[in-house]
C-alpha cells in the first residue's frame, strides 16, 4: 500500500521580521516519513492571491491526504489550533507586495466560512498531553494567514465536490514567535522551535490518527 503524503505550508517572513517560524518549523519536517506517510514542506509567499495559487498548485502536484497550514501569530503564547476560516480580507498591515485588502471576500460568491476538517480538539489535547502549551482558535485574523486557510478549505471543498480525488482533511495552526524575534518585541511571548517542531508532529500523527473529533469544552469568551 502506498503510503498518504501530508502537505505542511509556512510562510516567508513578513513585517520586517527577518526570520518566520512556521516556515522554520514546517522546513524541519520536510521529508520526514514513517509508517503510512510521508511529509512534503512547501513555502508560501506573505502575498494575497499568490499564496493561494502557489497552495493550490503544491496540492496538485502532492494530491495529500492531510494538508496542514502553519503560520506566525506574534502575540500568542500557544499552539493555535484553528477552528474557522472566514471568507474576509482585512489586511491591518502591508504583504510582501505591498497590497492592504481591506473588506474583501477571499472568494466571491463563497461561503461566509469554512471549518477545519482536521480534528482540532484531539489536536489540542494531544499536544497539551505532550507537555505543549495549545489551545483551539476561534480566529486566523484577517490577514494572510486566514486568507491562505480559506482558500485551502475552498480548494478541499472543491475536490470533494468534483470526485474522482481521494479525500483530504486540512487546517491550519497558529504558532509564537522564536525566542529571538520576542527578543526584539519586549513582553512577547515565545517558544523554542524544537517544540514547533514537536507539535507539528504531533499534529500529524494525530489529524492521520483521529477520524471523529473529540468532544470536551473548548470554546472561548472572547
Amino acid at each position: 500500500m502506498s503510503k498518504k503524503t501530508v502537505l505542511l505550508t509556512g510562510f516567508e517572513p513578513f513585517n520586517k521580521e527577518t526570520i518566520n517560524p512556521a516556515w522554520e518549523a514546517v522546513r524541519a519536517l520536510d521529508g520526514w516519513s514513517e509508517e503510512g506517510f510521508t511529509v512534503a514542506a512547501r513555502q508560501l509567499p506573505c502575498v494575497f492571491v499568490l499564496a493561494n495559487e502557489v497552495m493550490a498548485r503544491a496540492i496538485e502536484e502532492l494530491n495529500p491526504s492531510i494538508v496542514i497550514a502553519v503560520g506566525q501569530a506574534g502575540g500568542r503564547c500557544d499552539l493555535s489550533v484553528e477552528r474557522v476560516a472566514i471568507n474576509i480580507d482585512d489586511a491591518p498591515i502591508l504583504d510582501n507586495q505591498q497590497q492592504q485588502l481591506v473588506d474583501q471576500a477571499v472568494v466571491e460568491g463563497g461561503p461566509a466560512a469554512y471549518f477545519s476538517t482536521l480534528p482540532v480538539k484531539a489536536i489540542a489535547r494531544e499536544l497539551r498531553a505532550a507537555g505543549l502549551p495549545a489551545s483551539v482558535s476561534q480566529t486566523a485574523g484577517t490577514f494572510v494567514c486566514n486568507h491562505v486557510f480559506y482558500g485551502l478549505m475552498h480548494v478541499a471543498a472543491e475536490r470533494m465536490e468534483r470526485g474522482g480525488v481521494a479525500p483530504m482533511r486540512a487546517g491550519f495552526i497558529h504558532i509564537p514567535y522564536l525566542p529571538r524575534q520576542a527578543a526584539a518585541h519586549p513582553g512577547a511571548p515565545s517558544m523554542a522551535l524544537a517544540d514547533m517542531v514537536e507539535g507539528l508532529r504531533v499534529a500529524v500523527r494525530t489529524a492521520l490518527e483521529v477520524e471523529s473529533d473529540v468532544r470536551y469544552a473548548g470554546g472561548a469568551t472572547h
